[in-house]
């Protein structure tokens, strides 16, 4: 199966929202059904492991993510904003990305000792050993992925993705109840990646030869390399507090921790990415319309942020029950730490919107620059607030954060043309009507006779709920005909 010339016309802007539409309908749907089959493992898995095992993990975490910052994913970036992206092109970057995940796998097997000796925790050497397994998989994911956004080809990347996540979540079931402990959590990412490397070379029928000669692809060298630089910055503020942490804090707080931030950044970590996705192909397309960018740019961050505003003051809400439910009774001393993580995540998800706009309009030194501030800012809190412990942290998160998002908003966007009150004014209504449930939620909290957890988790959840849309409802019913235009089943989603 070899992949020839996908060069196709521009689209009108009225078949690009029908290919939008769909897309997102294909990347976004499937992962959330997806995503309902595997958290439903998580947190079983959750519930038979310790939080050491979670702590353990999250130390390989580190510098797993560090080295994937690495892997290449700019350049399959690059090759879905080229002009021209021909078979010499593909296998161009075929063969980059065969030699820099290679060489990835080295390094992170090298540095495995040194890892474990920071931690002072031996066996992290072992379990990042096994997990350079990982890269070998890398380019047979992402040249695929590449070839397949370009082509706004979301469906079958869909299918991938949900037949790649069940396998992953039937072997971390099965780790977890055959006593494998930690083992289990590396184990399901290798058994994910390998499924999902066969799937989607299959869909994307770009098992080719790869090409070495590199001659006329420094343009994607280029772009993949600032990207890649925008991504380390993106690891330091992301993985700093888990570095920092897992030198002073002992296995089970780092785990009490890394769980806590799991729970709360459950929606930006696995919701907004796959639309994200969609958003960069799209704002690849539009790039020489700047007011179709801008007006793409405020109507998805709306779109996102009434689903987002009611899931984090929800969590932050029914924190206690929330816990004490999903992940079990001896998991309650997180629920302070997800109670406060979730009102940081706001401001982090707003902030994720950022670099697929600039990105995809040419210019990932914004999106790197802004790395680079937030890491600054996000890693000298994380310095001083690990000094008062896990409740430090959590501080670091909730002062720094708003620094950080209006330091990137005043870069980002006359970048892609969009007004600052534009953008304040398109995400007012979810803001407020999120407010107004966290406030009746908390206050019908205190006036509940006593209840087990799950009854007072769905009496809470089910108040939220009726208050977030009743006021959406009565005082944005604009905003209401927007999201159900943008969720029914159109004639286009139809004919995929």
């Amino acid at each position: 199966m070899t992949q020839t010339t996908t060069e196709s016309p521009i689209p009108s802007l009225e078949s690009l929202r029908d290919q939008v539409r769909s897309a997102v309908i294909w990347r976004s749907g499937a992962q959330i059904l997806g995503q309902l089959l595997t958290w439903a493992s998580t947190f079983v898995v959750i519930r038979v492991l310790d939080p050491a095992d979670y702590g353990l993990f999250a130390m390989t975490q580190v510098v797993l993510v560090l080295l994937n910052m690495l892997n290449g994913y700019g350049l399959a970036s690059a090759l879905i904003q080229r002009q021209h992206a021909g078979l010499d092109a593909q296998r161009q970057l075929f063969g980059m990305l065969i030699l820099l995940n290679l060489g990835l796998g080295i390094v992170q097997f090298a540095a495995a000792p040194l890892a474990a000796a920071y931690y002072r925790q031996p066996m992290v050497a072992d379990l990042l050993r096994v997990q350079a397994l990982l890269y070998l998989v890398t380019p047979f994911i992402a040249l695929p992925y590449a070839q397949l956004a370009r082509a706004m080809d979301f469906r079958r990347q869909a299918q991938v993705n949900f037949a790649s996540g069940i396998a992953g979540a039937l072997t971390a079931l099965g780790g977890a109840f055959a006593g494998l402990g930690v083992w289990t959590l590396v184990a399901a990412p290798i058994v994910l990646f390998a499924v999902r490397a066969v799937g989607m070379t299959w869909a994307a029928g770009t098992l080719m030869w790869p090409s070495f000669d590199f001659r006329g692809a420094g343009d994607m060298a280029r772009y993949g390399a600032v990207m890649a630089a925008g991504q380390i910055f993106w690891f330091v503020q992301s993985q700093a507090d888990v570095f920092i942490a897992g030198r002073l804090f002992d296995p089970h707080l780092l785990g009490i921790y890394t769980t806590s931030l799991f729970l709360t950044q459950i929606f930006v970590s696995k919701f907004v990415p796959p639309l994200n996705e969609v958003a960069f192909s799209a704002y690849a397309k539009l790039r020489d319309d700047r007011a179709a960018v801008a007006n793409a740019f405020v109507k998805s961050a709306r779109l996102i942020m009434v689903v987002a505003m009611p899931f984090y003051l929800g969590v932050a809400a029914t924190a206690y029950p929330l816990v004490e439910v999903v992940l079990g009774p001896k998991w309650i001393e997180a629920a302070p730490v997800v109670q406060w993580l979730a009102l940081a995540m706001p401001f982090m998800t707003l902030q994720t919107l950022y670099s697929p706009a600039t990105d995809a309009c040419g210019r990932p030194g914004i999106g790197a620059g802004n790395g680079a501030i937030g890491a600054a800012v996000l890693g000298g809190a994380f310095l001083l607030g690990v000094q008062w412990g896990v409740m430090g942290l959590v501080a670091a998160w909730l002062l720094a954060y708003p620094v950080y998002l209006a330091i990137s908003t005043w870069r980002t966007l006359p970048v892609i043309g969009v007004r600052a009150r534009d953008l304040g004014t398109g995400l007012l209504p979810p803001v407020v009507a999120a407010l107004a449930m966290a406030a009746l939620v908390v206050a019908l909290d205190r006036a509940l006779p006593p209840l087990g957890p799950l009854g007072r988790l769905l009496v809470l959840s089910a108040a939220g709920a009726l208050v977030y849309c009743g006021w959406l409802a009565l005082f944005a019913r604009g905003l209401v005909g927007e999201v159900i235009g943008a969720i029914r089943y159109r004639r286009s989603a139809q004919a995929v």
